[in-house]
């Protein structure tokens, strides 16, 4: 009878270890200061989530880098284009108004938001081939989760007060330039505010999604699904 009972119980602490091993099969590091829940999330699931989340606000960046610089990029070649049917004193605020839209792309060009780029990369290693390799899914877990963290970072960065500072100093600028320069003041105030205007809806509508998703990450809360 003891002998039976003693195969019992090494069968149940089979199992037991067995389960444990399950259980944690699927468990990788989590960052700095995040929830304690967040490493006892499968490193699968986690890997997903970001990998959704990055695709998403990518997607949306895209929409806003050439919505956006397509708009610029034709409003400074009609301003060119308008040129020759304006008389000579007035084309310096034709050509000012060209020069601005395209020191307006400039931006998108030099510093486009960083998810637009890491996402695909995010996305083409898991595509790699399947995640059944648990050292693999953590690697490329902290690959996502640093991706992530750096993405959002990016994003309040561009809309940190020093980029509305700049918008407000360059229209200002023109303003100065058409209007001390060149005793232009009705096109320059019309230029500077317009191009003022404009810099702030740039500002104001660029993607952010990922600053959320970071925050909802840490605090281990993958039912997050962002606004839209």
């Amino acid at each position: 009878m003891r002998l039976r009972l003693g195969s019992a119980g090494i069968a149940a602490l089979f199992v037991a270890v067995a389960w444990t091993g399950v259980a944690r099969a699927g468990a990788c590091p989590s960052p700095a200061g995040a929830d304690a829940r967040l490493q006892t999330t499968d490193g699968r699931a986690r890997l997903e989530w970001i990998d959704q989340r990055l695709s998403r606000v990518a997607g949306q960046g895209r929409v806003w880098t050439w919505g956006w610089g397509l708009g610029i990029g034709a409003a400074g070649v009609g301003s060119l284009a308008a040129v020759p049917f304006v008389s000579a004193g007035d084309r310096i605020d034709w050509y000012a108004g060209a020069v601005s839209a395209a020191i307006g792309v400039v931006p998108f060009l030099l510093s486009p938001l960083s998810v637009v780029h890491d996402a695909p990369r995010l996305h083409a290693s898991l595509a790699l081939e399947p995640l059944n390799d648990d050292a693999r899914v953590c690697r490329l877990l902290a690959d996502a989760e640093r991706m992530l963290a750096a993405d959002a970072e990016n994003q309040r960065w561009q809309q940190g007060w020093w980029i509305h500072a700049g918008n407000i100093a360059f229209n200002t600028g023109v303003m100065l330039f058409l209007g001390l320069g060149y005793h232009h003041w009705t096109s320059g105030i019309i230029n500077g505010v317009a191009g003022a205007v404009v810099g702030e809806a740039i500002i104001f509508t660029q993607p952010t999604g990922n600053i959320d998703d970071w925050g909802a990450y840490r605090r281990a809360n993958l039912m997050y699904q962002g606004t839209f």
